[in-house]
């Protein structure tokens, strides 16, 4: 193995290694399992030796002996095993909880390098099937050792210049455990890369199956899978090759190994030195047994090759992704006064600025309106203020305080949000609205009932005790967004953020949601992303953003009277000139 290999080992320790009695206990059935090994041949050497005469035990003693022989065998086996599955899966325990820990607070750059397929598959699947793979190859590593090491030392007894043969085997089996260990980890690492890009574009063609089929692009789509599945196919035929070949490779060694054993024996039986019958049946025997356990250990190259490279994932995912930064201010409840001085944002730096020097004030139970055309910053700006993203440049104040100084969890707790795209989990309606915060009966009845959801609620089986389902796709849009105002209720946070809340509804369900929505924006301060101008007239103020920067800001009506941009862009919807 290479050396990183060994880093990611030790990594793993203090999982796998928490709890010592159970490795003890693996450990000593391992070494109760292998000794008897030997024990078999040994019992058949007396029995040659002796030419079948009875005469000095009883015969029952023989079956009761190998049975006595294969049941120690067996109970330490199962021990073993049961020992080993134990400390596999407490691991797993506190390792998934780590890496499920380092996604719920790690920056946001995360998920825009990696998918969602990808950062499942590696907590779920990848961690599960490496972490199996290293600990039984650990332990099947340990018993083998410990088999060919009690063969070897019976094949030293019965005869140490046979034995310095079966030495030639060792050099060829550790060249070929290092030339194809190396390959196959590269390959393991390469065939978890290609599982995730054929998992990513399952998952876009059934997010996106309506676009699909609408577009006719499914051939488009198959020649996609296709090619990433031939890839995926290749790296596996590649992998299997290079298993394959340990075997045979360690076979050749071990024959001729053996081959050479019966000649030198031939010839030392030809003299006075040569083992008796009884002994050399029990050489042969003990050097047969012997190949087993070599093989195996030639062959745990391979499931500690693909063992690693799939819990490498999630070693990067916990050492290698940073937690976002936070500080230690913590006021309780927030007035609602939000400042922004030169606030700059650059996502990459050959890209333009998606906010440039933009400042800023939104008085406390003021009601603001960012609007403009695609790509103007409105988003940016709105992300900014829970600190999704962070600026590049300047200041961002919450009641007189930079938010980079606020406890995150404080921050986030003053805002609710409303968005055009609502996520919803596969939970109870009660537990969507409340979202970890304690069930309080009363409390949820007036969200639901404020967010005009009790027709909803009584006409479901279970009432809020019924489950939505995946994304709660069952209920309709305007369903779905009077079930997030009803969850910013609950939240009952000082500052309010509506991003399209009401972009993608039909006039009826638009109008129960916007009555909703005035009851949740009284008294707190709101921040409205709109594109459609009818939406945001009654806001206190229109901030009209362009390219990043702010362009003009003012009253709807003082702003139609301007001219600029806002008048514009209320001409183009509204067919003004």
């Amino acid at each position: 193995m290479t050396r990183i290999d060994f880093k990611a080992l030790r990594w793993l320790l203090p999982y796998f290694a928490a709890t010592p009695g159970l490795w003890i206990a693996a450990a000593l059935a391992t070494v109760v399992s292998s000794f008897t090994d030997p024990m078999l041949p040994a019992l058949m050497k007396q029995l040659l030796d002796r030419g079948f005469d009875t005469s000095g035990f009883a015969i029952w003693t023989v079956p009761a002996a190998v049975l006595t022989l294969f049941a120690v065998r067996g109970t330490a086996g199962f021990l073993a095993d049961l020992a080993l599955a134990r400390i596999t899966q407490d691991g797993l325990l506190t390792m998934r909880r780590d890496m499920f820990a380092r996604l719920l607070d790690a920056r946001f750059g995360l998920f825009r390098e990696q998918n969602a397929t990808s950062l499942s598959n590696t907590v779920v699947y990848e961690v599960q099937n490496g972490a199996t793979m290293l600990t039984n190859a650990v332990i099947a590593f340990l018993k083998d050792a410990l088999t060919a090491i009690a063969l070897l030392g019976y094949l030293i007894y019965l005869n140490w210049k046979l034995t310095l043969i079966v030495f030639v085997i060792v050099p060829g089996v550790a060249f070929i455990m290092r030339t194809l260990s190396k390959r196959l980890y590269k390959l393991a690492r390469s065939t978890q890369t290609s599982v995730n890009d054929l998992a990513y574009v399952v998952e876009e063609n059934v997010l996106a199956v309506r676009v699909v089929r609408l577009h006719g692009a499914q051939e488009a789509q198959m020649q996609r899978f296709t090619g990433l599945s031939a890839i995926l196919r290749r790296l596996s035929l590649k992998s299997a090759a290079a298993s394959a070949a340990i075997t045979p490779l360690t076979h050749m060694l071990a024959a001729a190994a053996l081959s050479a054993v019966i000649c030198i024996a031939l010839w030392q039986s030809q003299g006075n030195s040569g083992l008796t019958v009884g002994g050399f049946a029990a050489f042969i025997s003990a050097l047969l047994m012997l190949i087993a356990p070599i093989k195996k250990l030639s062959e745990a190259a391979s499931p500690i090759a693909r063992g690693l490279a799939a819990v490498q994932r999630g070693i990067d995912l916990i050492e290698g992704t940073p937690a976002e930064t936070q500080g230690s201010h913590d006021p309780g409840r927030a007035r609602g006064l939000i400042e922004l001085t030169d606030v700059s944002v650059v996502y990459a730096e050959d890209n333009a600025p998606a906010l440039d020097r933009v400042s800023l004030c939104i008085e406390p139970g003021q009601i603001v309106a960012l609007v403009g055309p695609s790509g103007s910053g409105k988003t940016t700006l709105a992300n900014l203020l829970p600190r999704f993203v962070l600026p590049t440049s300047g200041v961002v104040n919450m009641d007189g305080h930079d938010i980079a100084d606020w406890k995150l969890d404080a921050l986030r707790r003053q805002f609710a949000l409303v968005s055009q795209d609502v996520v919803m989990f596969n939970d109870t309606l009660a537990n969507n609205i409340a979202m970890g915060r304690p069930l309080d009966p009363q409390r949820l009845a007036d969200c639901v009932e404020a967010a005009n959801l009790q027709d909803l609620v009584a006409g479901l089986p279970q009432g809020l005790n019924t489950v939505t389902g995946h994304n709660a796709t069952a209920l309709s849009g305007g369903q779905r967004q009077r079930l997030a105002i009803a969850r910013a209720l609950y939240k009952d946070a000082p500052v309010l953020i509506l991003d399209e809340a009401t972009s993608a509804l039909d006039t009826a369900s638009e109008r129960l949601v916007q009555q909703a929505l005035q009851r949740l924006m009284a008294g707190r301060t709101t921040l409205i992303i709109a594109h459609r101008l009818s939406t945001i007239e009654h806001a206190d103020r229109v901030v009209v953003l362009d390219h990043g920067r702010i362009a003009e800001s003012g009253g709807h009506r003082e702003l139609l009277e301007r001219g600029g941009l806002y008048a514009k862009l209320h001409a183009l919807q509204f067919g003004g000139t």
